[in-house]
């Protein structure tokens, strides 16, 4: 390259650098901007209204056939003696399902309810599912699944049977 391409190489590099750094600049501000309209930052307003709902939603004390319990441990173990008392009262009226009538499964209907899953029917569950939902944290969700079906199609059909 001549002296004259070589400046202009560098002149280019140079603005590609500096429009590069005010890109990012601007990103950041554009990130600080949404965190604080979201109310998302980390700032002394967002830990302090933390703060006051914090003591808003606790229990401190509570009031309990005209006597206060304060403490921890004292108000949770009235709480919990209050809904033990509650549900083994005899006089709570319990729900029921006596009164209803079912129909009797046949003979065939019976067998059917253990019965293996079909391989169409197992693929049909997994086609109804979200495919952006993931049932642990490892971030293999069921897009995955899907995309490797005939790979995977055997030990999924072992794993639900």
């Amino acid at each position: 390259m001549s002296e004259e391409e070589l400046g202009e190489f560098h002149g280019i590099s140079t603005d590609i650098h500096s429009f590069s750094c005010l890109n990012t600049s601007i990103c950041w501000q554009q990130s600080r901007l949404n965190w604080h309209h979201d109310g998302d930052t980390n700032s002394k307003k967002f830990h302090s209204v933390l703060a006051a709902r914090r003591r808003f939603n606790s229990l401190s004390s509570i009031l309990v056939n005209g006597a206060v319990v304060d403490g921890v441990q004292p108000v949770h173990q009235t709480v919990f003696t209050h809904f033990k008392n509650h549900f083994l009262d005899p006089r709570m009226v319990q729900p029921s399902v006596g009164h209803l009538k079912f129909r009797k499964r046949s003979f065939i209907e019976r067998g059917g309810l253990t019965k293996s899953f079909s391989m169409d029917e197992i693929k049909a569950s997994m086609w109804d599912c979200d495919s952006f939902k993931s049932s642990s944290p490892d971030g293999i969700n069921l897009r995955f699944i899907k995309n490797f079906w005939h790979e995977m199609k055997d030990d999924i059909v072992q794993f639900v049977t």
